[in-house]
């Protein structure tokens, strides 16, 4: 495993439609791991493989609760239901965070690391991180969606204010 570089906005890959994985196999379980281990290494609570500068639809999350690391390959959100507006910051916008009004919950179908299909259900702050990777995926950032911006040097708002 190794901590990758986290690309910082504007590198053109954050605004890419990331490609499909087809290809289920070691690179791919690499790529997870590394991922994984980056987002844990910078604190952060999901990082999509553009984030790394590998535009594969590929994402981990794990916002600390009972659900764990999640590996999604492939995620598309499939349902989502009511709405929530609160605070985002991201690895790749360094000390800006802003307001984003997003699902309350959401069903995201994907694949893991060995191309079984499965779902998951996502409510409050979980729902927001999956829409937050997804979005990457997209070529969108959080900066496009908020309402307000702000200085998100104080990281541990979103300890305090998004659990």
């Amino acid at each position: 495993m190794a901590i990758r570089l986290i690309v910082q906005n504007p590198d053109p890959v954050l605004r890419e439609v990331a490609k499909e994985v087809t290809k289920f196999n070691s690179n791919l379980h690499k790529l997870l791991k590394d991922m994984a281990e980056t987002m844990y290494d910078a604190e952060g609570v999901g990082l999509a493989a553009p984030q790394v500068g590998i535009s594969k639809r590929v994402i981990v999350v794990d916002i600390g609760e009972e659900s764990g690391l999640i590996e999604m390959v492939n995620p598309e959100i499939v349902e989502r239901d009511g709405e929530q507006f609160g605070p985002e910051g991201c690895l790749s916008i360094l000390n800006l965070n802003g307001d984003v009004r997003r699902a309350e919950k959401v069903r995201v179908r994907g694949q893991d690391r060995n191309g079984q299909f499965f779902e998951v259900e996502a409510e409050g702050f979980l729902a927001r991180a999956f829409q937050h990777e997804v979005d990457h995926l997209n070529g969108i950032l959080f900066i496009d969606l908020a309402e307000e911006l702000y200085d998100g040097s104080a990281r541990d708002r979103r300890n305090s204010d998004e659990e």
